[in-house]
């Protein structure tokens, strides 16, 4: 299996409250689309320092990282962010990676948004067993 992309809108969960709290309006709330690499590998997803900047994220922690290439870096933990795929969402954390590096749609994010990788389409699903709304594993 190649490569699989998928676009993602990403959005400022401070931004998302402050709207609705009627502090800001919905035209100003931070947001930006991107193609991520969606990676079953990746735990969480990880975004690079000019989404972080691009949606202020607020750090959270430092943690460590391994790469995939088993470098062992440390990394900022901003967020919170929504993560929207066609009819789906979820709210996570993000890794920062450093520079420009891929956008990388992990693990987490997919399971809760119950999103699928379709080895034969080489796309980004929605689990086609829950078209209408994402179902979540509750034992």
């Amino acid at each position: 299996m190649g490569l699989v992309y998928a676009e993602i809108n990403l959005t400022s969960i401070d931004d998302i409250v402050l709207s609705r709290r009627g502090f800001l309006d919905k035209d100003k709330i931070k947001q930006v689309r991107v193609n991520a690499l969606v990676d079953s590998g990746a735990y969480m997803l990880s975004i690079n320092e000019t989404v972080r900047a691009q949606l202020d994220l607020p750090f959270i922690e430092k943690q460590f990282g391994t790469l995939a290439d088993e470098t062992l870096i440390e990394v900022e933990i901003v967020g919170p962010v929504e993560v929207r795929f066609e009819n789906r969402r979820t709210t996570v954390d993000a890794i920062v990676l450093p520079g420009d590096a891929e956008v990388l749609l992990g693990a987490i994010p997919m399971e809760d948004m119950d999103v699928l990788i379709d080895p034969r389409q080489q796309k980004l699903v929605v689990n086609p067993k829950h078209p209408y709304v994402a179902t979540k594993h509750l034992k």
